[in-house]
């Protein structure tokens, strides 16, 4: 007789092929393990990709977007429709590893460690004001720097000017607010170039957590519903985000994995 494969460990992270984009399931206390590991390890060079369901959609359509996907060393679902499929693909015990929550609970944890972080990104202004709410709330957390870089597309060169910058701050952890997928295809073409062990693109959680905009409640988050909770703040540019790909996320869903899913 055969033995069959042990079940996977809930302690640890199951990379998984959601619509052949992967991801990892994992509990969230997990990943805040992971990522602080990560960041202490001075030699490493990791960067992770938050992913709720537009950006695994990109992935889906762009080449260039699964490639850095595919490179990351953590793509952390973002978004319950992605939990509950890690949930039916084998991972029982996935949660969703939610951008602003990541980014408080990592500043908590490494607040009077000594780490020291770089805020990337967001629009004028939002770094500098997500990095004095941080350090109100937890006034051990070294911040090395806050910059809201101008806003335009990708070039097809790194940013060698952003890169001397960043790596005179001797930071761990660079957190890149780009929006997705910019912010994905920014830390693949970057990563090779930057000093810090760790690169995380957490997307809309500099607004939030800076008090710009307001965050879906609990409530909405666990029931995936966060969605129309933004839609309704800002239709005009988030309307094909949701109104186009969440559905096709669905019909996708339903004709590959069938219509019951473990949650």
């Amino acid at each position: 007789m055969t033995a069959s494969a042990p079940p996977p460990s809930p302690t640890r992270a199951v990379r998984l092929d959601v619509l052949d984009v992967p991801t990892d399931g994992q509990r969230f206390d997990t990943a805040i393990s992971r990522l602080i590991a990560w960041a202490n390890d001075a030699g490493g060079r990791r960067y992770v990709c938050t992913c709720p369901v537009y950006t695994l959609m990109m992935g889906r359509e762009r080449p260039d977007v699964l490639a850095a996907l595919r490179a990351a060393d953590m793509v952390a679902a973002d978004g319950m429709p992605i939990v509950w499929l890690q949930r039916r693909l084998g991972a029982p015990f996935a949660e969703r590893v939610y951008g602003p929550d990541l980014l408080m609970e990592l500043a908590k944890r490494t607040a009077d460690s000594g780490l020291r972080h770089i805020f990337y990104g967001g629009m004028p202004g939002v770094a500098e004001q997500l990095a004095a709410a941080l350090t109100e709330k937890l006034p051990g957390l070294q911040v090395a720097g806050a910059f809201s870089p101008p806003v335009q597309p990708i070039g097809a060169a790194p940013d060698h000017a952003a890169v001397e910058q960043l790596n005179g701050l001797n930071a761990q952890i660079i957190w890149v607010g780009l929006g997705s997928p910019k912010q994905d295809l920014w830390m693949a073409q970057h990563r090779p170039l930057l000093t810090a062990p760790l690169l995380i693109g957490v997307g809309a959680a500099f607004d939030m957590l800076a008090g710009v905009k307001r965050q879906a409640p609990r409530w909405m988050q666990r029931s995936g519903l966060e969605w129309l909770f933004r839609l309704a703040q800002e239709p005009g540019r988030l309307g094909k985000r949701y109104l186009v790909y969440n559905p096709r996320f669905l019909w996708l869903a339903v004709r590959r994995y069938g219509l019951r899913g473990r949650r």
